[in-house]
C-alpha cells in the first residue's frame, strides 16, 4: 500500500521549478554538472544572436558573417570555420533544454493515465486540458515565431508562471477528478478486495504490486529523461571550453559566452 500512496502523492504534489535568485544567471548544477547560463540566445534558421544584460549583442549568420552590435567584424577562414562549429553545436544542444522539458510534462500525463486506468478514474478532461495548457506554455517559452530563445528572463518568466498559474489548478483539477470518481475508485478497491477472498494481506499485497507497476513505468521513463539530463549538462560543459577556445581566437566575442564552469 505505501508504494500506492507514494504514486498518489507523486501525483498530487505540487510541482516547482527552482532557479537561482543570488545572482542574474542561471545554475545548472549537481554532482557530476557545475556550469552556470548567462547572457541570451536566439537562434533563428539564417541566423544566431547573444544579447548581453546591457542589450549588447553579436550576430552570425548561415553565410558565415559576424557583427557586434551592428559593426562587422572581420574574420579569416579559421575562425569563421570555429565559429560556424560554435553556433551548429548551439543548434543542436540548447533546444534539448526545451525538449526534456517537453517530455517531462509527457511523464506527468502517463503517471496520471497509469492512476486513472487501475482505479477507473473518470472526469480527467479537465486535467488533460491542463496538461496541454502546461505543454503550450513550455513551448511559448522557449519558441516565439520560430525563433527558438533561451536566456535567464525567459527562465525566471516560465518558473514564476508555473508556479502561480498552474500549481494550484494541477492539484484542484486532480481532487475533483478523485472526488468525481470516488464511487469507482470505491468499486474497483471492492473487486480487488473479493478477489483477494477477504484477505487483507493479500489485498494489501495486490494493491503494492499494482503500485509498483506503476511506479516501474513511471519511473522507467524518468530515468531515461534523467540520463538526458546528465548527458545535456555534459555537453554544456564542452560548450563553455569551447567558448574559451573561440573566444582565444576570436577576442571581439569575449562577454558573449552563454556558459560558464563555476570554480570552487
Amino acid at each position: 500500500m505505501k508504494k500506492l500512496l507514494l504514486v498518489s502523492a507523486i501525483m498530487c504534489a505540487p510541482v516547482a521549478m527552482a532557479h537561482n535568485t543570488s545572482d542574474s544567471s542561471i545554475s545548472f548544477s549537481n554532482d557530476e554538472c557545475n556550469v552556470e547560463f548567462k547572457n541570451d540566445v536566439r537562434i533563428k534558421p539564417n541566423e544566431l544572436e547573444i544579447f548581453k544584460a546591457n542589450n549588447q549583442h553579436m550576430l552570425f549568420t548561415a553565410e558565415g558573417e559576424l557583427s557586434i552590435n551592428g559593426e562587422q567584424v572581420a574574420l579569416n577562414s579559421a575562425q569563421r570555420q570555429a565559429m560556424t562549429d560554435y553556433t551548429d553545436n548551439l543548434r543542436v544542444q540548447l533546444p534539448e533544454v526545451a525538449n526534456i522539458a517537453l517530455e517531462g510534462v509527457k511523464i506527468a500525463g502517463v503517471a496520471l493515465e497509469e492512476v486513472a486506468n487501475a482505479f477507473n478514474i473518470n472526469g480527467l478532461d479537465n486535467i488533460s486540458a491542463l496538461m496541454d495548457d502546461i505543454h503550450q506554455e513550455v513551448e511559448s517559452t522557449f519558441y516565439l515565431q520560430g525563433t527558438f530563445v533561451m536566456g535567464q528572463q525567459s527562465f525566471t518568466q516560465f518558473g514564476e508562471n508555473f508556479e502561480q498559474q498552474f500549481e494550484k489548478q494541477i492539484e484542484t483539477a486532480v481532487e475533483s477528478a478523485v472526488m468525481e470518481s470516488m464511487g469507482s475508485i470505491l468499486v474497483a478497491l471492492g473487486s480487488e478486495l473479493m478477489s483477494s477472498g477477504g484477505d487483507m494481506q493479500a489485498f494489501e499485497e495486490r494493491m503494492e504490486n499494482m503500485g509498483a507497476q506503476i511506479e516501474e513505468k513511471v519511473e522507467l521513463h524518468a530515468k531515461t529523461l534523467e540520463k538526458r539530463a546528465n548527458s545535456l549538462c555534459d555537453d554544456f560543459v564542452e560548450i563553455a571550453q569551447q567558448e574559451t577556445q573561440l573566444t582565444a581566437q576570436v577576442p571581439a566575442l569575449k562577454g558573449y559566452e552563454l556558459f560558464t564552469i563555476k570554480q570552487h
